[in-house]
């Protein structure tokens, strides 16, 4: 009896520890899932709020790729390239000049035929400074080195002078002629101001060849009248610049050029009736 009591508390007690143990298993296992699900729970947080933060900087770097420049900005930029493009370092004096606002009457004259003492015979008498003036023009800076700050201007009015003297007589040439058709063509001397000639374009005249002695004027060749230019710039050139024969002398070397006559004209009326030449 001894021995089966001994044995039943002694299973008892076993019984008792092993369920001890797995009730001690059961909490440490759920005290371990209690611990993972927070860590892991951290864990998805830190990657979402890195993951936000790329997607953020992403956003970011691509509305600043797609951003415009602001007004002021681009107002910069824009000056930038102006001063860039407008510096014409490799421009020469010529193409600057006639480049001038005013200017358009006027055509790019060969260096050549600047270069040629027999094309400028007599020009020397009419234009002070002229040496200095015509290594301006032909950008030669030799003696640029004796012009001191007070003759500079003067000389650069020389300089102007010379060349709108120059261009008079080479436009009458036929390379002069030809670069002037080709302004023609284009419409840079203007268009005829009269109704009834309808846009017709004009040509460039001068009412005296001696110099200072009348702005230039526009030649319209289809009612074959004159007119001052529209623009105040160019009614401040000097007559001379183109001189009188031009505009006739093209139409005779280019006579597809010339327009055909004009056949209306304006004829005064009151009430619907004509009037009479006497009364007028």
């Amino acid at each position: 009896m001894l021995k089966t009591g001994s044995t039943s508390r002694e299973k008892a007690a076993r019984s008792n520890a092993n369920a001890n143990t797995s009730m001690g298993s059961a909490m440490e296992t759920i005290s371990k899932a209690s611990l993972k699900v927070p860590l892991s729970n951290a864990g998805s947080k830190k990657r979402s709020d890195g993951a936000s933060t790329s997607v953020q900087m992403k956003s970011k770097e691509v509305k600043l790729k797609n951003s415009k420049p602001t007004p002021e900005l681009a107002e910069i930029g824009s000056e930038e390239t102006d001063l860039s493009t407008s510096e014409g370092y490799d421009s020469s004096w010529i193409s600057w000049f006639c480049g001038l606002r005013g200017n358009e009457l006027l055509c790019e004259i060969d260096e050549d035929y600047i270069q040629d003492d027999f094309n400028l015979c007599g020009l020397q008498g009419l234009v002070p400074y002229y040496d200095y003036a015509l290594d301006v023009i032909l950008d030669n800076d030799s003696l640029s080195g004796d012009i001191d700050g007070e003759e500079h201007s003067q000389v650069e009015s020389a300089a102007e002078q010379l060349y709108g003297l120059i261009h008079a007589r080479y436009i009458v040439t036929s390379r002069g002629l030809n670069a002037m058709h080709e302004k023609y063509k284009k419409a840079d001397f203007g268009c005829c101001p009269r109704v009834f000639c309808g846009g017709q374009p004009c040509l460039p005249v001068g009412t005296s060849d001696i110099p200072h002695n009348g702005s230039v004027k526009i030649y319209c060749p289809k009612c074959e009248d004159v007119y001052f230019p529209r623009c105040k710039y160019q009614s401040n050139m000097d007559g001379a610049y183109i001189g009188t024969t031009f505009p006739h002398l093209y139409l005779m070397t280019y006579p597809s050029s010339k327009p055909p006559a004009e056949v209306q004209h304006y004829v005064p009326k009151v009430f619907g009736f004509k009037l009479h030449k006497g009364t007028l």
